[in-house]
């Protein structure tokens, strides 16, 4: 999450800001809307959530990634999707 935050800390802080604290991710848009990744220590999983959606991650050894659980993908891939949709541009995390 360390590394998430460091390449959101580069937006405009008026399209983005986020907040790392106790392992809660707050990324907040210019319009006031959030997006919150949290790890689950005890589920050893990251779960993402936008909006009324949400994602839990959990660690794939063989492709050396977090994998959506319900099989949506890789956390960078729908991280960059919510970013992309949220400012209407494309971004890659």
């Amino acid at each position: 999450m360390v590394q998430v935050l460091g390449v959101l800390d580069a937006f405009d802080p008026d399209e983005i800001e986020a907040d790392l604290s106790s392992g809660v991710l707050k990324i907040r848009f210019g319009d006031g809307k959030v997006c919150v990744m949290n790890r689950q220590t005890a589920a050893q999983q990251i779960w993402l959530a936008e909006g009324a959606s949400a994602w839990h991650f959990a660690w794939d050894q063989a492709t050396g990634g977090w994998l959506d659980t319900k099989g949506r993908g890789d956390l960078r891939r729908v991280l960059s999707e919510v970013l992309s949709r949220r400012l209407r541009r494309q971004i890659a995390i």
